[in-house]
């Protein structure tokens, strides 16, 4: 029986297994299924992964597209996160776009409006009810992408993550480079003092790690 070969798709899971750092441009390519204006339908696509990974890179980059696509879009970003602007969403690298700063998850439904596209930044830091107006907005046929830490700094899951990634229907995990060994990294290390889930900090506070080197950090941490 004839078959037929798509050296694409075997060229493309070859760079994906030889380096998997050049699989997030791979994926990217299919996280937009309906660029323009008439789908007629919403979706939640959620990007995650520890502290400089590119998370709110990413996101930037697809609200740009749209953008460039002419759809109406408006960000948003918890009112919480003042690293570098209170306004604009900026990135580890300085990418910068405008933002919309609010203290509930509730408000972005209001302040939404008839957009095409509502991006989020630093999800994990909004109340539970993000997963509901997430849905709703999607549901109301907006593309929603959300970008989060999905593990907190003691490697568990991190606020209303978990559920967001469950509803989404498209999903992307993004690396960093672990400061110890160089390897890939999925854990965010904690290098300040402080107990609290949420303490806001940069790479004075935080360092990206491989999971050996997150365990060994935090035994060290616990033997002194």
């Amino acid at each position: 029986m004839p078959f037929t070969v798509n050296f694409a798709l075997i060229w493309r899971f070859a760079v994906i297994h030889e380096n998997p750092l050049e699989s997030v441009n791979l994926q990217a390519m299919f996280i937009e299924p309906h660029l323009g204006k008439e789908s007629g339908t919403g979706w939640i696509e959620v990007i995650c992964g520890c502290m400089f990974s590119g998370k709110t890179e990413e996101l930037i980059r697809r609200l740009n597209r749209a953008i460039i696509a002419g759809q109406k879009v408006e960000i948003f970003k918890p009112a919480i996160d003042i690293r570098y602007h209170r306004q604009l969403i900026v990135s580890h690298n300085e990418t910068s776009i405008r933002s919309t700063a609010v203290q509930f998850a509730g408000d972005l439904m209001l302040l939404s409006g008839d957009c095409d596209v509502v991006g989020i930044d630093e999800a994990q830091f909004f109340d539970h009810a993000i997963v509901d107006v997430c849905n709703a907005l999607a549901n109301d046929g907006k593309r929603v992408i959300v970008a989060g830490l999905d593990m907190d700094y003691q490697g568990k899951p991190f606020g209303p993550m978990p559920n967001l990634l469950a509803v989404a229907e498209y999903v992307t995990k993004l690396h960093a480079i672990c400061a110890q060994t160089g390897e890939l990294a999925s854990f965010s290390f904690r290098l300040a003092p402080g107990e609290g889930q949420i303490v806001l900090g940069e790479h004075s506070q935080y360092e990206a790690r491989s999971r050996k080197a997150f365990i060994e950090g935090m035994a060290k941490r616990e033997n002194d």
